[in-house]
């Protein structure tokens, strides 16, 4: 129906976490010489962690990754949609009030995470949204469209290269094209977000959260509080 419409499809999910420094990457790449590297991937030798998010529009066939440094928070996830909406979703979609996310059920954008489900209702009444989530059932996330037609695609682009810093990291995410048309934007976030941040009661309750009915804990719209009728 989303498609149908022209509306904002959405497929989400962290990408495996990588040490930024002179460590293997798996995978081979053709040179007259072979690259030196560690022979340990200890953490302390890194000089940070690179937590990569991705937003895969269905709809376009294009990406948008956001690298962050410190932790896998549904604030930090949020805010990676945040600004793909700002930057992307809203211009692009301009005069939609509807966005479909489709998401694994676990990590930072979990099926039972009240922490993300409050940060989508921020996102919500901030943009005016009804935000439908669809998640894909433990197990089921090699279906994601995202683990396939973005996730691949950047993996195959640095097999075989250290990733020696954050600037190369994002220089193989916005060279990463297909020749279906895909192709990656990549932002750097270097804000550090809080870990076991707590939900209260009173931010339960305030949910304008409408589950559906085949599967509830999988299928839900959160819709923003100015649009209760």
């Amino acid at each position: 129906r989303f498609l149908r419409q022209k509306m904002p499809v959405i497929s989400v999910d962290c990408k495996k976490k990588e040490l930024i420094g002179l460590f293997k990457n798996p995978g081979r790449t053709l040179r007259r010489k072979a690259l030196e590297v560690l022979a340990t991937d200890f953490p302390s030798d890194a000089k940070g962690k690179a937590i990569p998010y991705g937003i895969y529009d269905i709809q376009h066939n294009e990406g948008y990754m956001v690298i962050g440094v410190s932790h896998e928070t549904a604030e930090f996830v949020i805010a990676a949609i945040r600004r793909w909406w700002l930057e992307i979703g809203s211009v692009r979609y301009k005069g939609c009030r509807q966005l479909l996310i489709q998401a694994d059920s676990g990590g930072a954008n979990s099926c039972d995470s009240w922490l993300w489900k409050v940060e989508l209702q921020r996102l919500a009444d901030e943009f005016q949204l009804a935000i439908t989530v669809t998640h894909y059932p433990a197990g089921a996330s090699k279906w994601n469209m995202i683990e396939h037609r973005m996730f691949s695609v950047i993996s195959t682009n640095w097999a075989g290269i250290p990733l020696v810093s954050y600037e190369t990291m994002l220089k193989f995410i916005r060279t990463s094209k297909t020749e279906t048309g895909f192709y990656c934007l990549a932002h750097f976030d270097r804000k550090k977000y809080q870990t076991k941040c707590k939900v209260s009661q009173e931010e339960k309750e305030n949910l304008n959260l409408h589950r559906h009915n085949l599967f509830p804990v999988w299928n839900y719209t959160i819709k923003p509080h100015a649009l209760i009728k």
